[in-house]
């Protein structure tokens, strides 16, 4: 047990000096805080540029709702509870392998720098983006954890900052579930984490922009905004009542487990979930939602 305590406390300092280092410029390109005010003033810009709502507000319903969930997601909750939480569970599962004389290295397929960048950066990439694809599909399937998807779902127009509307409870499903494939094809660098991680929040504010983009022919690999707002149409038909268009960054997992749905440009379609109406309308209350829910 002492292990495990001086895990969460050396876990809460190491984030939050990373977290000081982060916020004085201290780390260089792969600055997760300047990186995500970087790209999301370009995609806001973009949705000034070519507004796809022509009537919608620059700052449209809950911009400032949606932006405090940004950072508040991005960073005040890894330094809360999910960086302690995370090398604590992964210290656990450790040793309850070492009991049995087994490690996770033990089932690395690879070892990722054995092999050209490029060919490491895509295994990891596809890997992580088909597990995030799948777990997507859980929270919409799964009554309880549909309770806490419901936060991300409660966005009732459409802007960058709403990708990143969600109740903490989805990192902690998403990192669950993506821990093993992950490891056993382990042994990437921050770097290359950074890039892939930068590269996914890019198109995710896309995916959520003001922008009538579906990127031609590369609508089948890329998630785009078209496409995505009918993943937050309020009325979907029956046979596609738990939701469609599940893709984080790449669509063409919709595509080959027919997933797919975009019937028109759903430009003016209402998003939301049935009952929204009741939803709570503020952070704390949103965030409380899941555990009030009868």
């Amino acid at each position: 047990m002492e292990k495990y305590l001086d895990i969460i406390q050396n876990s809460y300092s190491d984030y939050w000096n990373y977290l000081k280092r982060e916020i004085l410029m201290q780390n260089h390109w792969d600055n997760y805080f300047y990186g995500l005010i970087l790209i999301s003033v370009v995609v806001w810009g973009l949705e000034v540029l070519f507004p796809w709502r022509k009537d919608q507000a620059l700052f449209r319903k809950d911009f400032w709702l949606d932006t405090f969930y940004m950072f508040f997601n991005f960073f005040i909750l890894n330094l809360i509870v999910l960086f302690a939480l995370s090398n604590t569970a992964a210290s656990f599962l450790n040793d309850i392998l070492d009991t049995v004389g087994l490690s996770l290295s033990s089932f690395q397929l690879f070892n990722a720098q054995d092999l050209p960048k490029w060919l490491g950066l895509l295994i990891f990439f596809l890997v992580n983006d088909f597990v995030q694809w799948n777990t997507h599909r859980l929270l919409h399937r799964i009554p309880f954890l549909w309770n806490f998807h419901k936060v991300h779902h409660s966005v009732k127009e459409m802007g960058f900052a709403a990708h990143l509307r969600y109740h903490w409870m989805e990192p902690v499903v998403y990192n669950s579930i993506r821990y093993i494939p992950l490891a056993i094809i382990a042994n990437y660098s921050a770097q290359d984490v950074a890039l892939v991680h930068f590269f996914a929040i890019a198109i995710g504010h896309l995916n959520h922009a003001n922008l009538g983009w579906d990127y031609g022919i590369l609508k089948y690999i890329f998630n785009n905004p078209k496409m995505h707002i009918w993943h937050h149409a309020k009325a979907l038909p029956k046979h596609v009542r738990f939701g469609v268009n599940f893709g984080l960054t790449l669509s063409v997992w919709d595509y080959v487990f027919k997933t797919n749905y975009i019937p028109h440009s759903g430009k003016d379609i209402e998003l939301g979930f049935e009952g929204d109406e009741n939803f709570p309308k503020d952070f704390i209350n949103q965030e409380l939602y899941p555990l009030n829910k009868k």
